[in-house]
């Protein structure tokens, strides 16, 4: 089974190694179709602590790191400006 990955923004880079990112999901609501965002905050691994807030990240799923940390960051796709 391939590892999920997924795109998101850095909302939180104040802890130690660790990042906190935002991915929004858009699906269609089951009875009136419209176009619904949700957004869920995962915690990554970082490595080198190279992310800052508002970059725009991959992360990849691995093994469970610490108690809730379970995506590790693969690279900074955009830095914040």
């Amino acid at each position: 089974m391939p590892k999920r990955e997924k795109q998101g923004v850095v909302v939180s880079n104040k802890m130690d190694k660790t990042v906190v990112v935002a991915v929004s999901e858009y699906t269609p609501h089951k009875k009136y179709k419209k176009i619904i965002e949700t957004t869920k905050n995962y915690k990554a691994h970082d490595e080198n602590n190279v992310c800052n807030n508002g970059d725009i990240v991959r992360v990849i799923e691995s093994k469970p790191i610490s108690g809730d940390k379970r995506w590790r960051v693969v690279e900074v796709v955009e830095a914040a400006k």
